[in-house]
């Protein structure tokens, strides 16, 4: 059984997935129009990685006794000027959600809800995964600079990245 504290918090935490999913999209989105369909596959690749986290996070509510509150999305930006621009701000973003996932579980601890803390471990694996895969790509991005070539076959790289369903709902099923 959560908490009030613990289920108020986890659901602000679906809100949170699904802004940065809605986030994802809209950058998806930009890179179509931009004519960077690559660029454009990888943010519809985490856009749908981070639907899933959300589906995690309300399986897991439902799971023990809680309920789930969707609520609004705030709006998001919709424009990136360059793809280092928005690997810039993914980042930044990814950062912000690992501060989220490290302060519910300082919560679930403070709350002595292990079995909260025990799932959360894997969203703290996750997201050191995220911020390096958004640095990689900064880092070339980087070196890339304006060399429309390199553009070129980086986003011929990231046309390949495919979606892959997480494990904890590929166990559920």
């Amino acid at each position: 059984m959560l908490s009030k504290k613990v289920e108020d918090a986890l659901n602000a935490q679906v809100n949170a997935e699904l802004w940065s999913a809605y986030l994802y999209l809209s950058m998806a989105h930009n890179f179509e129009a931009d004519g960077k369909p690559g660029i454009a596959n990888w943010f519809k690749v985490q856009f749908q990685e981070e639907q899933a986290h959300a589906e995690i996070f309300m399986n897991y509510i439902n799971a023990r006794g809680g309920r789930v509150w969707l609520k609004a999305i705030d709006a998001v930006d919709t424009e990136w000027a360059t793809p280092l621009d928005a690997f810039n701000a993914t980042l930044t973003h990814e950062q912000k959600v690992t501060s989220l996932i490290n302060d519910l579980y300082a919560l679930a601890e403070a709350e002595r809800d292990y079995a909260t803390r025990e799932m959360l471990n894997w969203f703290i694996s996750e997201q050191v995964e995220e911020e390096e895969s958004a640095q990689e790509l900064i880092d070339k991005f980087t070196l890339i600079g304006n060399d429309g070539m390199g553009i070129y076959m980086l986003d011929q790289e990231l046309a390949a990245r495919t979606y892959n369903v997480p494990s904890p709902l590929a166990t559920a099923e």
